[in-house]
């Protein structure tokens, strides 16, 4: 084998190797502190992580930033619910003047896995880090004791597809149900929230007005065409 070959072999392996690292899934406890590893499943106010190690660790929404999972981005945030405020992870969907977030839909999301009679403890070995939270990084997650029971499947389940809109000092994000929008009642709720968030747009909201239907492909497109006139 020629020194050329060799050459081109052995920069394969480096490409293939970066690759896999950049490939791997990410959980943000804070800024400038974070995991890689596989994501095992979420169910949106959870979400848990397997190392390289073998460490299967879960993470609450209120006590991470985000997680990266396959590529795509998934954003703690505050909401109320019955009442109460909690915090949930939010699917990002558009980025830009209005951020459009899903939680649920036909993606094949995964609970957390489920391992029998396993012990919880708490994680250790995960930094303090530094910058956002006051400059506190935040470790408290939870960690399923050993055993085959932690390499348990994810829970695969179906859940209705919700969107939620935002825009920065415009009040708090809206709630956009998708899925079984065929009323009047609820075709019209859809309309109330993108024209209260994508203002000052005559033609856009001429349109908007003029749907008669609404499904995600739809409310996607009606944010992404707002975001891309204002870049």
């Amino acid at each position: 084998m020629n020194r050329a070959i060799k050459t081109l072999i052995l920069i394969g392996f480096a490409a293939l190797a970066v690759n896999n690292a950049w490939a791997q899934d990410i959980v943000s406890i804070s800024e400038g502190n974070f995991l890689r590893g596989t994501i095992q499943g979420t169910d949106f106010s959870t979400v848990v992580l397997k190392t390289d190690d073998e460490k299967v660790t879960l993470y609450t929404a209120k006590d991470i930033k985000e997680f990266v999972w396959n590529g795509e981005t998934y954003v703690s945030k505050p909401i109320v619910l019955n009442k109460k405020s909690t915090y949930r992870f939010f699917k990002l969907i558009e980025q830009g003047t209005v951020n459009l977030y899903e939680i649920g839909g036909g993606t094949g999301m995964a609970e957390q896995p489920q391992p029998k009679r396993a012990r919880i403890r708490p994680s250790i070995g995960i930094g303090t880090g530094t910058g956002g939270f006051g400059g506190v990084g935040l470790g408290g997650g939870i960690s399923f004791g050993g055993g085959r029971n932690s390499n348990a499947e994810p829970v695969r389940r179906a859940m209705p597809s919700t969107f939620f809109i935002e825009k920065i000092n415009s009040g708090p994000m809206l709630e956009i149900q998708v899925e079984g929008a065929n009323s009047a009642a609820k075709t019209q709720a859809i309309k109330n929230a993108l024209l209260q968030k994508l203002t000052n747009d005559e033609d856009l909201a001429e349109r908007i007005n003029a749907t008669e239907n609404f499904d995600a492909k739809m409310v996607r497109a009606y944010v992404a065409a707002y975001n891309a006139m204002r870049k």
